[in-house]
Parts: C-alpha cells; sequence; structure tokens
C-alpha cells in the first residue's frame, strides 16, 4: 500500500449537528447543494456550502438512499418502497412498494447509472443469513439482480459503465462485475478485495460500507469502524488511506465546483461513550480535498 495517509487536522467538518447515522451523500452540481439522509434519524438533509443554508425534511421511515430525479427533485429510497421527494415543496409521493417483508428487511445503499437505472440494495436486519439483495428500478419497476447480500452496500460503476461494485458489509467484501449498460445485466462476479474479519485484531481496519469511483475510475470506500477511507484501484490495490476524526464512516460523494471535495458522512448511533469522547465527530458530515477530481452522479429516469 503507498504510504500517502491523511492526519487528522485535513480533515474539515462540513456540518457539524451529528446524525444518528447518515448516509447517502449526494452532490447535486446544479444547486451547487450536498443531500444526505439520517437513517434512524428518518430525514434527508440539503445543504448550500457556500451560504451554509441548511434544510431537512422529515421522512414517515428510514430512508436507505437517494438520487437526483431526472424531473427534478429526488427519488428516496424509504422502508416502505420508492418515493418523490419534491424538494420545492416537500410533497413526498409514492411511486412503488417495496416487494420484500417490511418488518425485517429495508432499502439501503444506492446510486443509478448512465441510463438512468436506480440500482438500490437491500439490508436483512436480523443479519443471520444473506437475505438481502440488489435491486434494479428502472421504468417505475423493481427488478431483482440476485446479489444475495446481508448487507448491500458500496453500488458503484467504472467511468466507461462496464464495471459494477457491490460490497457485502458484513463479509468485508466487494465484489466487482461486467455490466452490460444497454441492457441492464451483470454477470463474471469476481471479488475486488476481502477485508480482515476479526475484530478482535489490533489491526483491524473495519468493513465496507458505502463507496464512489472518481474520474480515473478508482473506487472510494468508506470503513465503517475502521475510522478511514480507502482509495481501491480498479484491481483491488489500496492506492490511499485518509484516516478519520469519526469511527464510523458510512459513505463518500464528491462535490464542489471542481468535484475535488471528498464528503462523508458517518454515524454516532449505538455508538459506546468511550468511543464518542474518542471521536467526538461522530455522526457529522466531514470533508476533505483530494487531488483527483469525481464525477457527476446520474439521475434516475422513468
Amino acid at each position: 500500500m503507498t504510504d500517502n495517509s491523511s492526519p487528522f487536522e485535513t480533515i474539515d467538518t462540513a456540518f457539524d449537528q451529528p446524525m444518528l447515522l447518515g448516509e447517502s451523500p449526494l452532490w447535486h452540481a446544479e444547486e451547487g447543494a450536498l443531500y444526505w439522509i439520517d437513517i434512524p434519524g428518518k430525514a434527508v438533509h440539503r445543504l448550500h456550502p457556500d451560504s451554509r443554508q441548511h434544510q431537512c425534511w422529515d421522512m414517515p421511515q428510514e430512508p436507505g438512499s437517494i438520487v437526483k430525479h431526472a424531473q427534478g427533485g429526488l427519488v428516496v429510497a424509504l422502508r416502505s418502497g420508492m418515493s418523490h421527494l419534491n424538494t420545492q415543496t416537500g410533497a413526498l409521493t409514492p411511486m412503488l412498494d417495496a416487494p420484500y417483508d417490511t418488518t425485517r428487511i429495508r432499502f439501503n445503499d444506492g446510486r443509478c447509472d448512465a441510463s438512468g437505472r436506480f440500482w438500490c440494495g437491500t439490508i436483512y436486519e436480523p443479519r443471520d443469513r444473506e437475505a438481502g439483495t440488489l435491486y434494479c428500478f428502472e421504468r417505475n419497476r423493481l427488478r431483482d439482480a440476485h446479489h444475495p447480500v446481508t448487507t448491500s452496500n458500496g453500488v458503484a460503476f467504472s467511468p466507461d459503465q462496464r464495471l459494477m461494485y457491490h460490497a457485502n458489509t458484513p463479509a468485508h467484501r466487494i465484489n466487482v462485475y461486467d455490466y452490460d449498460l444497454a441492457t441492464g445485466a451483470t454477470s463474471n462476479c469476481r471479488l475486488l478485495l476481502q477485508f480482515d474479519a476479526d475484530k478482535s485484531s489490533p489491526d483491524y481496519g473495519g468493513r465496507p460500507d458505502g463507496a464512489a469511483v472518481d474520474s480515473e475510475g478508482a473506487y472510494w470506500c468508506a470503513m465503517f469502524e475502521g475510522a478511514r477511507v480507502l482509495r481501491l484501484s480498479p484491481h483491488g490495490e489500496i492506492l490511499q488511506e485518509i484516516r478519520l476524526p469519526a469511527r464510523c464512516p458510512t459513505m463518500v460523494a464528491f462535490g464542489g465546483t471542481d468535484l475535488r471535495t471528498l464528503y462523508i458522512t458517518t454515524g454516532r448511533n449505538g455508538r459506546s461513550d468511550d468511543e464518542l469522547s474518542r471521536y467526538p465527530l461522530s455522526g457529522c458530515v466531514l470533508s476533505v480535498r483530494v487531488e483527483v477530481p469525481g464525477r457527476l452522479e446520474y439521475s434516475y429516469r422513468p
């Protein structure tokens, strides 16, 4: 691994009001705004970094992820199903009911591909087997891609849209698939990187959570309980490590006018008092400047 780590001093606090479990950061270039969610807090947030103007929309159930909608507003993957949030009026309109048992499963991490499909996985909350999966939301219908997981995370695409990344967080594993943008088909699943799952190890570095791909095709992954973000090559080599003043980063997003500000959501829900005293920024939205810019996010197109 290249020794290219960042000390705490390089990390800024983009939003200092802590979330219970911040997730799904999303840079909206047209608005110059950062969106994200608080899952157990049941809310969608928006921040204009230049003016510091902040807005919050309460949700009826836990949101798992958000993406832009091509006709304006956001698609919110709620426990109960897909909904459209009108960010002008605050109106929340159901689009499609969830196809699973909502008492045990909910939507989680997701992202759009270049054709406007919203790939969104699920979390199986008993966490005793791989009963979650990855869904493709396209033309207002859901299709099960049959990627068995316990907790789906880390969905991202290579710049040429020929690779799809997908993490199973409790398994400490990131897989990569060949991807056909024309059909939305995935094939040839193989391992990108398997992390050590021994949490008692003094070298334990966390497990892969949400992610994003930069303009050079590197995969940036938040390492939950590892207090770090990793930049990985398409072959699974660790290119860079950014150490964080929060033990539980959840996802990253590239933003700012040059897409070189890496925003990082974090969590504090259920963490010990000792951990929170050592990591007082837990739950805040962090940011750090990076050398390689990211890419603009695609919108859901019905």
